[in-house]
């Protein structure tokens, strides 16, 4: 049996702010169903919430090095849907508010994590075949496997993948830590290793040592290889080409499913759409919006950053108003976006929603209610949004680039292709062009309930995604 050890710095239920941990709460159960001893390992965070608290319980505790320091690492451990997940407890480190934003110890946080992962080992019994990493915060996982713990016989099988969710977030410090906090010495202060423009990037660490990469999409995987996207590593990841996968992320499709989603107001699927009407209505209703069963309603659920294309809708937001639509807006991020969304809510109050923070069950109401899901984005290396939209037959228009390119089939009118509406080019008016398009399919019903249904019967489920992930864990494994 195959047995993967995912190591990352968040997963639903237990904290969770965007895709990674979706993916992390999501991918070991899909993996478990296909036959592979799949646990995780995560800090334990001030954050959890109480109810999940409660039922992890406490193994031991060790004392990890880190440079001249000997931290206290508990080990405990729960189970979720059959997995079971450890989590590192260190009050020091993760008793705090929030799990990121810590600057000036926040890479010590992540060194002693990955430290523990490799250390706590031999104390929970489990022997993995691949540790998976996820992200900057695991990224010096793979360099001191091979730097200090290849040598002993426990160690000396396991290999590591590494997986990039987004590679703009890379970790960069100072080159003190090597050895203050990573027990290496300058040999690996090279430009081939872990110097980055005269500091130290952990997620270059994580592609360098790793034996095996990934990305979130396979589109993404190509476009980190230029320039553009690439973040001044696209040299390197042009150099791992052979050994870098890009693999689709899933959604969890017992979680998001109109059928039976307690969160919504009322459950419908493809054979009964007309149901879906009814989560209009309410919500609506609940925002203040004006009550029309015949207003195409538009949703935006993304952090508000630069990256998810808000710009564009910036240079055209009055234009996109002037039309016969409902905006509704559900995230929060960077002050000009969040006033902008603000603004427009002042300014038409039954027709703009600006819920200026992040709300679960308000998410859920959102995707069965809207008609219309727009992310333009400028990158996007998966997009899970436009995952969840289509599940609930909302129809997303999207910008051709990473994962939306790979997930989002542009509706075509003479052959009845398409799951959505796309555009290429990153300009404000190719967007209002492709919005006005879907806005005017929408008064066609006809159309408009083959639309939903075809995207509501796309399977961007973890089953796929899954055994893709298999091949790559074999591969690993056998050594090819």
């Amino acid at each position: 049996m195959l047995k993967v050890l995912f190591a990352a710095s968040e997963a639903a239920p237990f904290v969770k702010t965007g895709g990674l941990g979706e993916v992390i709460g999501s991918l070991p159960v899909a993996l478990r169903r296909h036959g592979v001893d799949a646990r995780i390992i995560l800090p334990k965070y001030k954050a959890i919430p109480a109810n999940l608290k409660e039922r992890i319980r406490h193994i031991k505790h060790i004392y990890v090095k880190l440079g001249w320091r000997n931290q206290y690492c508990g080990i405990e451990e729960t189970e979720r849907k059959g997995v079971p997940v450890y989590f590192i407890d260190n009050e020091y480190y993760f008793g705090r508010d929030g799990i990121y934003g810590y600057s000036d110890d926040e890479v010590e946080r992540f060194a002693f994590f990955c430290r523990s992962v490799l250390e706590v080992l031999p104390h929970i019994g489990f022997m993995p075949d691949v540790i998976h990493c996820h992200d900057w915060q695991t990224g010096a996982i793979p360099v001191l496997l091979e730097a200090h713990y290849r040598h002993n016989d426990f160690y000396k099988n396991i290999r590591t993948l590494f997986t990039i969710h987004n590679l703009r977030y890379q970790g960069i410090y100072d080159r003190k830590i090597l050895g203050d906090l990573l027990d290496l010495g300058d040999e690996y202060f090279t430009p081939d290793k872990l110097e980055f423009y005269g500091n130290v990037n952990m997620l270059k660490a994580g592609l360098v040592y790793a034996n095996l990469i990934n990305t979130v999409s396979p589109t993404y995987a190509q476009e980190i290889q230029m320039p553009f996207f690439g973040e001044r590593l696209d040299g390197l990841l042009r150099a791992r080409s052979h050994e870098l996968f890009g693999i689709l992320n899933g959604v969890d499709y017992d979680e998001y499913n109109p059928a039976t989603d307690p969160l919504i107001f009322r459950n419908y699927d493809q054979d009964h759409l007309e149901n879906k009407v009814e989560n209009k209505l309410k919500l609506q209703e609940q925002l203040g919006l004006a009550v029309r069963e015949d207003v195409p309603m538009i949703s935006i659920i993304v952090r508000l950053v630069a990256q998810k294309g808000l710009d564009l809708i910036a240079h055209v937001l009055d234009e996109i108003l002037a039309m016969d639509i409902q905006l509704v807006v559900l995230g929060s991020g960077e002050w000009q976006y969040e006033n902008m969304f603000k603004n427009a809510a002042n300014r038409y109050p039954k027709k703009v929603s600006a819920n200026i923070f992040y709300d679960n069950t308000l998410a859920h109401r959102i995707y069965a209610a809207s008609d219309l899901f727009l992310m333009p984005s400028l990158y996007e290396p998966c997009g899970l949004a436009q995952l969840f939209s289509m599940r609930y037959g909302t129809i997303p228009i999207v910008r051709e680039t990473g994962g939306l390119k790979d997930t989002v089939q542009p509706y075509n009118e003479f052959t009845g292709e398409g799951n959505g509406f796309s555009f290429t080019n990153y300009n404000a008016h190719d967007m209002l062009y492709t919005i006005k398009r879907a806005v005017n399919f929408y008064h066609n019903k006809e159309v408009w309930h083959a639309l939903m249904r075809r995207a509501m019967q796309c399977d961007y489920s973890w089953n796929r995604s899954a055994r893709e992930y298999i091949e790559l864990y074999n591969r690993l494994k056998s050594g090819r």
